[in-house]
């Protein structure tokens, strides 16, 4: 049997998620809680025996009583540090609304803190910083707030956005599914003017605009979206062998900490001491861009092709600078 403080422990957490969502399934809760399903029906009855007003629902799962609320329980220090840790992140990769939200909810967790956890947090903020992905994150604009909302209520968004390559600002009206982060925020919607879920990046967003009128929810997910992507564009396999020794240190550290944008699938050591790197890419020529600076320390096994993008790089790049100006 477990311990009657790891039991506490889990009630607590169990009630805590009754709190925070409206249905929740035996086996959720089981597996969130790495306990068997018996265990879980065994707590329930602790909790209804305490007064809680858990309500079963058959076949769907447990909920509580609507209205039923306790007052929030007090913070672990560690749980604190974590959501210190996600103001941070909030205040440099998000907008400024959500930043300023953020820290809103972050002072509240503040006040109901233990006077030791509160003097604890002020020690390790201003050592742990979170440094924005570029300089003119002063300048972004306010999407990330207006566009989580828009994919919540099912709204419709016109869009002013600018292209990538020519900068031309186009006006899309646009039905959001999702946002995420990779290098950069994006979300992903249903574009009127294409006919099709389209990726927008969020710099790139000039204004929006959020529509009072609504649209039909869409069953497709952003899980959907990728597996999409990933089916439409054909990927090439690529097979590099790499002399890691020929290379300065800060370009070996910059080509391992930039390989997952390339396609990295994975990678061995040789007996010769090389690196077999392993890649599926859908442009070749993108990846020949990433790989010339490791001239003299890379070699292309397949395919063939991308030799050729590499030596048209590399053709470029001496007659441009090694041509005499001219006069």
């Amino acid at each position: 049997m477990d311990s009657e403080v790891t039991r506490l422990s889990r009630l607590v957490a169990l009630l805590t998620l009754l709190q925070t969502k409206r249905l929740l399934t035996a086996t959720e809760l089981a597996q969130r809680f790495s306990v068997s399903t018996r265990t879980v029906y065994r707590d329930i009855r602790t909790l209804e025996q305490a007064g809680i007003p858990v309500i079963t629902q058959e076949g769907k799962g447990y909920t509580l009583l609507e209205g039923y609320r306790l007052p929030p329980v007090m913070f672990t220090r560690d749980e604190a540090f974590a959501l210190l840790t996600a103001e941070k992140l909030a205040a440099q990769l998000t907008d400024a609304p959500t930043a300023q939200r953020s820290g809103a909810a972050m002072d509240k967790v503040r006040a109901a803190l233990r006077r030791s956890d509160r003097d604890h947090l002020a020690t390790l903020a201003p050592h742990i910083q979170v440094l924005p992905p570029h300089p003119a994150q002063a300048a972004r604009p306010s999407a990330y707030q207006q566009l989580a909302l828009a994919v919540a209520t099912q709204r419709v968004v016109q869009l002013y956005y600018a292209a990538a390559e020519t900068g031309e600002v186009t006006t899309r009206e646009v039905e959001p599914i999702g946002l995420y982060l990779s290098r950069q925020w994006h979300v992903v919607a249903y574009c009127r003017l294409r006919q099709a879920f389209r990726n927008f990046r969020l710099d790139r967003i000039q204004a929006l605009e959020v529509s009072v009128a609504g649209f039909t929810p869409r069953p497709e997910t952003l899980q959907d979206y990728w597996t999409a992507e990933a089916q439409r564009r054909q990927k090439e396999k690529v097979v590099l062998h790499l002399r890691m020794a020929a290379l300065l240190p800060a370009l070996a550290q910059h080509l391992h900490d930039t390989k997952h944008q390339y396609g990295w699938a994975h990678e061995q050591p040789l007996p010769d001491g090389q690196l077999e790197m392993t890649l599926f890419i859908g442009s070749l020529s993108y990846l020949a861009t990433w790989l010339l600076p490791y001239a003299g320390a890379v070699i292309v096994h397949e395919p063939l092709a991308l030799r050729e993008h590499l030596r048209e790089l590399a053709r470029q790049a001496h007659d441009f600078f090694c041509t005499p100006p001219q006069v």
